[in-house]
């Protein structure tokens, strides 16, 4: 079975930096893999790579055993979705009416668009948000709607940056919850908080924005002794109640 994205050898650069260097790895089908680096380390960058937004500058990306180049644009709308932490909303729309864009790839025959677009809005806190005008909303609040549309899509794989940015502490867990949830879809979420990406994946992906990287399973890449080097800063971990909670040693 073929994997559903995978790195072949991929090269990220902006001008003469290398940010990632034969990136080589493969993302099974309902994995969830958290991707950390430090600021700068071209997360976003390989997010949108990985979308079909952003070219390779070396190697290639495979969606569903394809480079992902050779897919139509309609086509790669049923496959993934891409949640930014940038939003463009030029014009007044509800929440409920921003989710449903989601569903044109339908071209009309969508007779359960609206149900899923609600049930993506209860999903993920927003229910009471449907009739507001998207401008209105906080950044919070507008981060869940854009994850809610990126659900209410339907695509077997979900592209996710820094998807509990601007989230206070229960949205945080609520949203890392209700992707994990999940089954049925593969994720990759780009991510700065350690703990969360400890709750939150399967595998994890690091970016060091010097080319070099390390991808694998949670167990095997988010370890004390790696992310101190990833991050340059000394990182401890202590076990509460059988999970794993990482806080940084060096406080300055």
């Amino acid at each position: 079975m073929s994997a559903a994205i995978a790195c072949r050898d991929l090269c990220l650069r902006a001008g003469a930096r290398e940010f990632v260097s034969r990136l080589s790895f493969e993302v099974g089908a309902g994995e969830r893999w958290a991707v950390l680096g430090p600021n700068g380390a071209g997360k976003t960058t390989l997010l949108l790579a990985l979308a079909g937004v952003r070219r390779a500058d070396a190697g290639r990306v495979e969606l569903a055993g394809r480079a992902i180049g050779e897919w139509r644009i309609d086509a790669l709308a049923q496959r993934r979705a891409l949640v930014t932490d940038r939003w463009i909303d030029p014009f007044a729309s509800t929440a409920l009416d921003t989710v449903l864009t989601a569903r044109y790839r339908y071209d009309g025959a969508d007779a359960e668009g609206e149900r899923l677009a609600r049930e993506a809005l209860v999903a993920f806190d927003c229910a009471e948000l449907a009739a507001r005008d998207v401008r209105t909303l906080s950044r919070g609040e507008r981060q869940r709607v854009a994850i809610a549309t990126a659900i209410a899509q339907a695509t077997p794989l979900v592209l996710l940056d820094e998807p509990i940015a601007h989230q206070d502490p229960r949205h945080q867990a609520l949203v890392l919850a209700r992707l994990a949830q999940l089954a049925d879809r593969t994720l990759i979420a780009s991510m700065h908080d350690v703990n969360a990406a400890a709750a939150f994946a399967t595998h994890a992906l690091l970016l060091s924005g010097r080319g070099a990287w390390r991808a694998g399973p949670a167990c095997e890449t988010l370890r004390a002794e790696l992310l101190s080097e990833l991050f340059a800063t000394r990182i401890e971990v202590v076990r509460l109640d059988g999970r794993s909670l990482f806080y940084v040693a060096d406080m300055h």
